[in-house]
Order: C-alpha cells, then structure tokens, then sequence
C-alpha cells in the first residue's frame, strides 16, 4: 500500500518539547487524526485536512485513519504526551490486529512523545529515581476492582506510583478512593505530588503528604506521583521543594 500512518506524541504541551521527528510527521501528514484538543494543537494550512472527535471512540478514530492510510493518504493520528502510554498507538494496533487484513501491510510508525509523569518528574526533581509503575485511575475499559487490586499490589511492593486520568467529572470519586488505598498501606507522611498542566501557562504544582492529599485540588490535567518510602523532599524558601527517590534500598548489597 501506498499510504501510511505515523502516530504522533505531541507531548505535555509546550511545543519546545515536541520532537523534531514528531515535527517531521506532522508537516508530512495530509490527515490529522485525532481527540478534539490535541487536533487543535497542529496549525491549519493548504493540503491538511483535520479530522477531530471525541475522547471515548479512540478504535473507531484509529480505523479511520487506518483507511485513509490503506486509500493511499500520509496520515498522522495525534496523542497528548507519549502515544504508547494510555493513548492512541494501543488503539491503532487494536484496530489493526481486529480490521482489514490489508492493514497489515501498512506502513506504520510510533513517534514517542515525552509523557505527562515523565514532565511532572522532571519539574519536581527525580521522584522516579527509583522503581516506579504507571497506573490509570479509569474505569472506562478496566473494572474498578482491577484497578484497586493492581493499586494495592504496587502500593505493597513500595514502588512509587504515577496515576493517569485521577479524576473527572464522570469520576469525582476515584482519586479520593485510591488515596484511601494508600493511606492504609503507605505511611500519613509520604509525599504526594500534584503536577497539573505542566509546560503550559496554567502550570502548577503542589507537594504534600499522604495525610494532606486529599484535600489538594485535582483534574483529568493533574499527574499524581505518590512517592515510597524511599522517596525524600529537600526544601527550599518559597519554592516547591525538590523531590527525589534515593536509587539505593536500605539492605541491598
């Protein structure tokens, strides 16, 4: 076939931490394809065509694209963040492995992006200096007893944990319950970060401990990162304080 499909991580949303490949594939694309506010991030211009729609039909975008591509058009699906972390490259391949057999022979390409719990760290220090895990707190495609069974057992194994989607309209409950969780595994004065919209103006971030967490704001634009034991604060005058999470377990060799 002729066309193809690249999906591209627009990243956090500073465009100073777009790729340059990521560039690349968007100014090639003659198809945009994607989620309404990430579409909205590619400027318009002659021979482009946006296609945008709602958060929840990500299989149905992903074959769309898929058969412009198959019809012979450059096509670009777009992801906030990094596309392979709960985002679009896991649809597209759902649609490829369950669609036209033709897709297959598609070329398709991933462009990574830098991905929310990964900018959040950055501005924070190195909290995911050590062992970590990425959990997402919706329901959506996953039953809510999956989600609290692998937040326990992480919780358990005292690696620091970033939670996508913590929170939304639909969910207002969902952070609170996972913060419960850990309260009653991890210790009150553990750190819990809140980084909200991080590279754009309205950027903010808040550190406090488990005991005080659920009384800091959040939404579906917040990354939270509860920290493990071994997860320390250096405070500084006025200022967020740095965070880190030692690479060395008291015990280990």
């Amino acid at each position: 076939m002729s066309g193809s499909l690249t999906v591209v991580g627009l990243g956090p949303g500073d465009a100073a931490l777009l790729t340059d490949s990521a560039r690349r594939a968007l100014d090639a694309a003659e198809d945009i394809v994607g989620y309404f506010p990430y579409v909205a991030c590619v400027p318009e211009r002659p021979g482009l065509t946006r296609h945008a729609s709602d958060n929840r039909v990500e299989v149905d975008r992903a074959r769309h694209a898929l058969q412009l591509a198959a019809s012979g058009r450059r096509v670009a699906v777009v992801s906030g963040g990094d596309p392979g972390v709960f985002a679009m490259a896991a649809a597209v391949f759902e649609a490829v492995e369950h669609g036209e057999p033709g897709w297959r022979d598609l070329a398709i390409v991933v462009e990574p992006g830098i991905t929310a719990m990964l900018a959040a760290a950055a501005r924070l220090g190195a909290p995911l200096g050590g062992d970590f895990c990425a959990l997402s707190l919706s329901d959506n495609l996953k039953p809510w007893p999956v989600v609290t069974a692998r937040l326990e057992a992480v919780l358990r194994a005292d690696l620091v944990v970033a939670l996508y989607n913590p929170i939304s309209s639909a969910r207002p409950w969902q952070l609170g319950a996972a913060l419960d969780i850990a309260a009653g595994i991890r210790a009150p004065e553990t750190p819990v970060m809140f980084a909200r919209a991080i590279s754009r103006p309205d950027e903010a971030i808040r550190v406090a401990s488990l005991a005080q967490a659920r009384d800091v704001p959040a939404d579906m634009a917040t990354m939270v990162i509860l920290g493990a034991s071994t997860t320390r604060l250096i405070p500084r005058d006025g200022r967020p304080p740095f965070v880190y999470t030692a690479r060395k377990v008291e015990g280990a060799a």
